[in-house]
């Protein structure tokens, strides 16, 4: 007579991922987080839930989550300097180049609007959040000037100042793509694209 040998299956084994991946995965979770929650939600304890991580493998890759922040805002931002470098390093018709710029930044907010909102709302109760959001802004603000700058002297754009044009220029981006695409309902993302380019080559080519 056979008889039955209760079977113990192993514990599940967590999957093998590379430092690449793994830290990927939890920044991809805190934008989760900060789509749904204020960033004063944002524990340790709550991201590592939405991975397949341990709790304790966060602190091989961050700090605290204040550093946490620091990366997802890196993160975006690389994708938004991606879209500008069309207008800052392109070659050819400036307002055409500020519009192919413009519409992917614009998709960029589409994407991540929600997480930028929340990270500049961090930014009015948090110093560390703060600083870091204002490094990415500012951070526009200084390649703009100096793109302005180097048009100014090549006679595309009329004489203005580069540094204070620029600031202008960028935060009223940063505050208009967020009010305009950080919540719902948002606003339709040609209309939000068409008008920021018509603001942008206004100003600094005289067309629109």
């Amino acid at each position: 007579m056979a008889v039955n040998v209760p079977h113990h299956s192993e514990p599940r084994r967590r999957r093998r991922r590379t430092p690449e991946v793994a830290e990927q995965e939890i920044i991809a979770a805190a934008e989760a987080l900060l789509r749904e929650r204020p960033f004063r939600e944002l524990t340790v304890d709550e991201v590592m839930r939405r991975t397949e991580l341990s709790r304790p493998s966060f602190y091989v890759y961050f700090r605290d989550r204040h550093h946490l922040v620091l990366r997802v805002v890196e993160h975006i931002g690389g994708e938004l300097f991606t879209m500008a470098d069309r207008w800052f390093k392109g070659e050819g018709d400036g307002p055409a180049l500020a519009r192919e710029a413009t519409e992917g930044i614009v998709s960029v907010f589409a994407e991540h609007g929600p997480v930028l909102r929340a990270l500049a709302d961090a930014a009015a109760d948090d110093p560390d959040v703060d600083e870091a959001y204002g490094q990415l802004v500012n951070s526009f603000v200084d390649v703009t000037a100096e793109h302005i700058e180097h048009e100014v002297a090549a006679g595309r754009i009329l004489p203005l100042h580069p540094r204070e044009t620029a600031t202008a220029l960028v935060w009223m981006n940063e505050r208009y793509l967020t009010l305009s695409l950080g919540r719902e309902p948002t606003t339709e993302r040609a209309v939000v694209a068409s008008t920021l380019h018509t603001i942008w080559s206004r100003v600094l080519y005289g067309k629109g």
